[in-house]
Order: C-alpha cells, then sequence, then structure tokens
C-alpha cells in the first residue's frame, strides 16, 4: 500500500466514521485542536485502523503523533 492509498483510506474513514469535515483534514491538522478527535474517537480510530490497514494501534506509539500527516507517517511505518 503506497502513500495516497493511506492517505486516502485516512481521510475516507475521517470523513464517514467521524464526520469530520472534508475540508478541515490537511496534512498539518491537528488531530485534537483541529479535528477534535477525542479519546471516545480515538477508540473508533483503533477499530477502524485494525480493519483497514491490519494491525493494532499501541497508544505508546502514537504520543508523539499530533498531524494528519504524521498519523499517515505512523500508518504507512507500520504497513511498509
Amino acid at each position: 500500500m503506497n502513500r495516497t492509498e493511506i492517505e486516502e483510506k485516512v481521510r475516507e474513514f475521517l470523513i464517514d466514521d467521524l464526520e469530520i469535515d472534508e475540508e478541515l483534514i490537511v496534512d498539518d491538522a491537528k488531530l485534537k485542536e483541529d479535528l477534535g478527535i477525542d479519546s471516545l474517537d480515538f477508540v473508533d480510530i483503533v477499530v477502524i485502523v485494525e480493519k483497514k490497514f491490519g494491525f493494532k494501534i499501541k497508544p505508546e506509539e502514537m504520543a508523539d503523533v499530533r498531524t494528519v500527516a504524521q498519523f499517515c507517517d505512523y500508518i504507512e511505518s507500520k504497513v511498509a
């Protein structure tokens, strides 16, 4: 899976499953501050990522992930 496919899937579930406005989803958007993702949304994200990408998110690995681009980097590092 390449970077473009990862970004498309992330964008898709942020819009469809978390109901985030599409125009807010840009590389440097902060997950919490800009997109409003909270701890309950994060639980959903863990389940979605496991289904769509085939790996489990470890919370300690997500500690420094703040933006959409960093989140895509994290996923890319796991599926590459």
